[in-house]
């Protein structure tokens, strides 16, 4: 009777139905939108980015189908950063959870403020002013999406070094300027051919000028260390700011040419004096009001993991710690020595007594956005410009992260950060920056104010890949990589840390290293692997007119740079020596040399065939102009056939 049963149940009891395909959710966001609106249409979307956000936390994403938020064009100004914590994250049958541009549309995420009510300073005056909003404080201003210069102009008077700034000849016109603690000192070239420090000064008097501190003492008593040869070095560059500055900035009196302005904190005002064509009453000015457009909480216990963006500007985030008295003491490719006692003891660690560890941990200037503990975020024909600081920071425990086809331009400092430099031996897995991806993007005019700064700047990082990038028109190095390899200045090992496995490979490079000097096209410091194998790999990249006189090499491996396999590379029309240099392993400690493979590249007076103790060099031609490299080199080089229509792209 049973089987009889079973025969006549309908099949569907039998056996259960297919599921149906998860469904896909898409949120809208205009900046025309309502948050009331239910933002499930183009017809009604929401208005701010944080309402979108709120709408995708609420999705059970181990059950939904894909999801996107969908940006229409226009600014979306932030009064806060937008954060993602792990109720972010895709995953599931959601996948990765897109913030995409609309089609044909370039939605901005913007941190600044507009400047209106721009009025002539008085009848003929070529400044003009308008109010800013009380309590800004920035370093920038764009007028029509142009970057403005800060006042500046050179030193008006003759100084003499003393231990809390210079005394001057009596009567000394900076004492009658507007505000002279607002006033800035640069000094290209000022702690290393390849810095500009920056210090604010205090307080100005007749006969004397008072630096601002800690900057002061962090530029000017840098400590130092003799190795057993008797040569003295210091471990965080040249021992002091000796030279007179460059330059003076942020003086109303120094307000003298079209495309600069002043901010008077005082008095809440800007002042601009109008390039040809532009129409203040008209134009679009902008202020940096935000710091951090974008970021994840830091936390690892939040980890945000498959989240992407696509499409997006980013633009007008604010820096203002150069203001403060911190200032900006660089050591290199704009990490600085902050804090009331820092040329003594930050990142010394052992070194000196009272150092802090790791070695080499200096202050990182922050990105405009940031990731750190984050797995699979991705970025994709995404935009950075107009940006105060960096533009785009992977941190500490970024993993398998992607930047694909984007652009880095106009920013004031490095255009994008990889890992970091704190945590050179990680006590988790979670710690480490591992996996990244930068393919086939465009980085020029960064470092625009901070000329130290690097178009790519990556640290402790491992499995890593920068491909298919081009790189021009950047004031110093191109790309820089690794770090802790400098007690080979006084004859010990580099500091111990986790890189490995990473690749640099088919980038175009070329016009960089404008301004400063002792850089490169590909810039390597410290230990890259274990063995010649898990090193770094500089293969196939195409570098043409480094073109400085300040010293530097188109190749460069710096102190302490370990298992470095430099091949295929082709470089011409260059001012410095396209590979340099051989070092004393000091971490073997056994009379070798950092172990380093050169072989098959293309360029002028290239160095001799070698092979001892450490170093091969080999099979590598000697050329005198690019008609000499195979096509199949510099076809290669940059940005593949597929994305280069960025190479073409406007800002919104």
């Amino acid at each position: 009777m049973a089987a009889l049963l079973c025969a006549l149940l309908p099949v569907a009891v039998l056996f259960a139905l297919p599921a149906h395909a998860a469904t896909a959710i898409t949120y809208f966001v205009s900046p025309s939108g309502s948050d009331s609106n239910p933002g499930t249409s183009a017809a009604a979307p929401f208005r701010t980015l944080t309402k979108a956000q709120t709408a995708v936390r609420a999705i059970d994403k181990t059950t939904s189908g894909p999801v996107t938020v969908t940006l229409g064009g226009g600014v979306y100004r932030l009064a806060n950063t937008l954060t993602f914590t792990a109720a972010d994250s895709g995953g599931g049958t959601a996948g990765t959870v897109w913030w995409k541009a609309a089609s044909g549309q370039t939605p901005v995420i913007s941190g600044g403020v507009q400047i209106s009510g721009w009025a002539k300073t008085g009848t003929g005056s070529e400044v003009w002013s308008a109010p800013a909003p009380s309590g800004l404080d920035t370093r920038q201003l764009y007028v029509g999406g142009v970057r403005a210069q800060r006042a500046t102009g050179s030193l008006p008077v003759s100084l003499t070094q003393t231990a809390t700034g210079y005394t001057t000849a009596s009567g000394d016109p900076m004492a009658g300027w507007r505000n002279p603690s607002a006033i800035e000192f640069v000094y290209r070239g000022g702690l290393g051919l390849w810095t500009e420090p920056r210090c604010p000064v205090a307080s100005v008097t007749s006969t004397a000028i008072t630096m601002a501190q800690p900057c002061w003492n962090n530029s000017t008593q840098r400590v130092m260390r003799t190795d057993d040869s008797g040569r003295t070095y210091n471990l965080v560059g040249r021992k002091s700011i000796t030279e007179k500055p460059t330059a003076v900035e942020n003086a109303y009196e120094l307000l003298d040419k079209p495309g600069e302005f002043y901010l008077d904190k005082s008095e809440h005002r800007f002042y601009y004096i109008p390039r040809s064509g532009e129409d203040l009453t008209t134009a679009d000015v902008e202020a940096p009001s935000l710091d951090t457009l974008v970021a994840s909480s830091g936390k690892a216990s939040e980890e945000p993991s498959h989240v992407g963006f696509q499409g997006i500007q980013f633009s007008y985030a604010n820096y203002t710690t150069s203001n403060t008295g911190t200032g900006f003491s660089e050591i290199q490719a704009t990490y600085q020595v902050t804090g009331t006692t820092g040329y003594a003891t930050q990142g010394l660690c052992d070194f000196v007594s009272g150092g802090t560890c790791p070695y080499g941990n200096w202050t990182k200037m922050p990105g405009a956005v940031r990731f750190t503990y984050d797995k699979s975020i991705h970025f994709d024909h995404d935009y950075f410009v107009h940006l105060g600081a960096a533009g785009l920071d992977l941190g500490d425990g970024s993993q398998n992260d992607t930047v694909t086809a984007c652009v880095f331009t106009d920013i004031s400092g490095n255009g994008l950060d990889l890992g970091g430099v704190d945590i050179p031996q990680p006590s988790s897995s979670a710690q480490h920056t591992s996996g990244i991806t930068v393919k086939d993007s465009h980085f020029y005019d960064t470092a625009t104010e901070y000329h130290g700064g690097v178009a790519i700047d990556a640290g402790y990082i491992e499995t890593s890949t920068i491909t298919h990038n081009q790189i021009d028109h950047v004031p110093y190095t191109a790309i820089s990589i690794g770090w802790g390899g400098w007690p080979d200045k006084v004859s010990l090992p580099a500091q111990p840390n986790y890189s490995n496995n990473n690749t640099i490979s088919y980038n175009l490079i070329y016009n960089h290293m404008s301004l400063l000097g002792d850089g490169g096209a590909v810039y390597t410091n410290g230990i890259t692997g274990t063995s010649m194998a898990s090193g770094e790999h500089v293969t196939g990249n195409v570098v043409h007119d480094q073109l400085n006189t300040s010293g530097g090499h188109v190749l460069y491996t710096d102190n302490g740079a370990t298992y470095v396999s430099i091949l295929g590379n082709a470089v011409w029309n260059i001012n410095v020596s396209p590979w340099g240099s051989k070092h004393v392993n000091y971490t073997l400690g056994d009379g070798t040399y950092d172990p380093t493979d050169i072989e098959g590249n293309y360029w002028p007076n290239g160095p001799s065939d070698y092979d001892n103790k450490g170093v091969l060099i080999q099979k590598n031609h000697n050329i005198t102009g690019a008609d000499q490299v195979p096509s199949s080199i510099t076809a290669a080089g940059g940005v593949e056939a597929q994305y280069q229509a960025i190479l073409s792209w406007q800002p919104a």
